[in-house]
């Protein structure tokens, strides 16, 4: 792969790159011992770094890619301010400001969040990493070697069994049969970006194995609608805690996942609820 040279990707007011990574939403970008993201989307390598107030990156990839991957060209300023939940929620922005909702690849988000069920982050990483270098394309960059995601096709093509190495236990029939579907056409992941949430939710749902938390999420963070509201343990014990007990998440508007990120990043941190 040819060298490529540092591009000026956005500000640190813009995006904390520490927070988008690790608030649970993405599981293929990882940190070096200088604090240096390295990761994979859409089949293209990456890293990510702060100097002074200036976020960095290096990639062959196109610099109008990435700023779609990462959300740029939306304020999430202007967004953050409009939040009217209460004292508590206004914590939440404060501490999880910087993080931004990534546009992943919706094939990878569904897959990935299907391994999430009942699994802690470091054990989904181990096993989309598993799936990523055991049936994905090799890819150099920088004296590293990545994997792309195989696709819907390729995982449905697999033989029984294939998916062992993965060890991902009762997960490995539902990553099989939402292969088919997508690969299929059953399930159409474009046509749920351009559908509403609720409806894009539904079809989700009619695949085996996903119920309305890992549905939430993949309409979230796969198919780019921003008024998803997974509840996962660490959600339900917030609201529980710090919310009225009628509270209503769409009550927090179009950009209510985006709460939902700040909520979630503040609790799992903090080990608030706990």
């Amino acid at each position: 792969m040819a060298e490529t040279e540092a591009r000026v990707l956005c500000s640190t007011a813009e995006m904390d790159i520490v927070k988008t990574f690790e608030c649970g939403q993405c599981f293929r970008w990882n940190a070096d011992e200088e604090g240096t993201y390295w990761g994979i989307a859409m089949g293209c390598p990456a890293k990510l770094w702060v100097q002074g107030d200036t976020v960095y990156i290096k990639s062959p990839g196109d610099m109008e890619m990435w700023r779609e991957y990462f959300d740029l060209d939306r304020d999430y300023g202007e967004i953050s301010r409009g939040f009217d939940g209460g004292e508590y929620l206004s914590m939440c922005v404060s501490y999880g400001f910087g993080i931004r909702i990534l546009r992943q690849d919706p094939w990878e988000a569904l897959c990935s969040f299907i391994i999430s069920q009942c699994n802690n982050i470091t054990r989904i990483k181990g096993i989309v990493e598993r799936l990523c270098s055991n049936f994905g394309q090799p890819v150099e960059f920088e004296g590293r070697t990545f994997f792309t995601f195989p696709s819907a096709a390729q995982v449905a093509e697999l033989p029984a069994g294939a998916l062992d190495v993965l060890r991902c236990g009762y997960r490995a029939p539902y990553i099989s049969a939402a292969a088919i579907a997508v690969a299929s056409g059953a399930l159409d992941l474009n046509s749920l970006i351009k559908s509403d949430s609720s409806t894009a939710k539904r079809s989700l749902m009619a695949l085996p194995g996903i119920g309305e938390k890992v549905a939430n999420c993949v309409v979230l963070f796969g198919l780019n609608h921003m008024e998803a509201f997974p509840i996962d343990v660490w959600i339900r014990r917030a609201l529980k805690e710090h919310f009225p007990q009628d509270f209503d998440p769409a009550c927090l508007g179009d950009y209510a996942g985006l709460a939902q990120q700040y909520i979630f990043y503040y609790a799992r941190s903090t080990g608030d609820g706990k």
